[in-house]
């Protein structure tokens, strides 16, 4: 399967959004977690975000299709990191390594070194993902609520 990441313009904010909603509903109703969960931003909060001059979204396409979205943070100064912040694969598309493959594609875009990101620790599927792709735990954990730290 061929994976490219395709620069989002701030014109596709409300197909970013609505990808986002659907992509991150199924956590939502998991942990119902209003405050950070995605599903819940406002589609504000994504146009704010792609008006940022350090903010990079990406389509992720599997073979031409949309199979999620990437946004990565990089202030492009020395020594500051990139961030992944939020990556998310349509229901249809996981769990045939898309994400892997988008990551990969994200840090050969933005350089290999100093980058951080942020997940459920109860989502061990995301921790292996990460792990695998050479990203550790640093031992920093926040509590979300009562079911959910990252």
């Amino acid at each position: 399967m061929n994976i490219e990441l395709e620069r989002i313009a701030i014109n596709d904010a409300e197909k970013l959004w609505k990808l986002q909603v659907d992509a991150f509903q199924d956590l939502y109703n998991k942990y119902q977690d209003t405050e950070t969960n995605p599903a819940t931003e406002p589609i504000e909060k994504i146009i704010m975000r792609l008006e940022q001059p350090y903010t990079y979204y990406y389509y992720i396409k599997a073979d031409g299709d949309i199979a999620g979205a990437i946004r990565v943070v990089d202030t492009k100064e020395d020594g500051e990191p990139k961030r992944i912040s939020p990556i998310f694969i349509i229901r249809k598309y996981r769990n045939k390594g898309i994400a892997q493959k988008a990551i990969n594609e994200a840090e050969m875009i933005h350089g290999t070194s100093i980058w951080e990101l942020s997940t459920i620790l109860q989502e061990e599927g995301n921790c292996h993902l990460y792990e695998k792709l050479g990203y550790y735990r640093t031992g920093h954990t926040e509590k979300i609520n009562d079911e959910i730290g990252r």
